[in-house]
């Protein structure tokens, strides 16, 4: 028999077995592998623990955050509803406070027991202006429109149409005023409006 080795025998020889040391390495060649290679695993493993510990403290901070802005967004929205529910509740207290010299004049003017005609007209007629001012600083806001100024269907009612010498579809009067509020209609004016020819 020859002393050459076949190649591929030679290969199977220095190829590494199942723990990656070459099947052919000496006892204390395979000690030295063994210890590099479970020094390298516990250092993969420090790694690995070291990376797994900065990733808890990120989870950690990063659910700490999540709580902290899930609270401030349920106490804004706490905060907004209570905001609504006081509007709500106190949205009429402007428009109540300016009323009030309004009902102090009604109550002044039937105090009087035998006021004149003269001094009933003058009362009524202050009372009125307190009123009008009331509600223009609410924003209440008369709709009257002139006689001849053109029919608006979103701030008149037309009753009828009539007979008349001016522009069809046009105002000839106005039965009611109308009122808007922050420019929404209140009520429409009623008028009458001028037919076509």
């Amino acid at each position: 028999m020859s002393n050459h080795q076949n190649p591929e025998q030679n290969q199977s020889m220095n190829a590494p077995g199942t723990d990656g040391i070459p099947a052919d390495a000496s006892p204390e060649e395979r000690e030295a592998a063994l210890a590099a290679n479970e020094a390298q695993a516990a250092a993969d493993m420090i790694s690995v623990q070291a990376e797994m510990d900065g990733l808890k403290t990120r989870v950690a901070e990063l659910s700490d955050h999540f709580l902290r802005a899930k609270a401030e967004t349920e106490n804004a929205r706490r905060r907004a509803e209570e905001e609504i529910s006081k509007a709500r509740k106190f949205a009429l207290e402007s428009f109540a406070e300016s009323l009030l010299p309004v009902a102090d004049s009604l109550e002044a003017g039937l105090a009087v027991k035998d006021a004149t005609l003269e001094q009933i007209r003058e009362g009524t007629e202050v009372t009125l202006r307190q009123l009008k001012a009331a509600l223009e600083r609410n924003k209440v806001i008369e709709v009257n429109p002139a006689a001849g100024s053109k029919f608006d269907p979103h701030q008149h009612q037309a009753i009828s149409m009539v007979p008349a010498d001016q522009e069809a579809n046009t105002v000839v009067t106005v039965l009611q005023k109308g009122y808007l509020i922050a420019e929404r209609v209140l009520r429409p004016a009623l008028v009458t409006v001028a037919a076509p020819k």
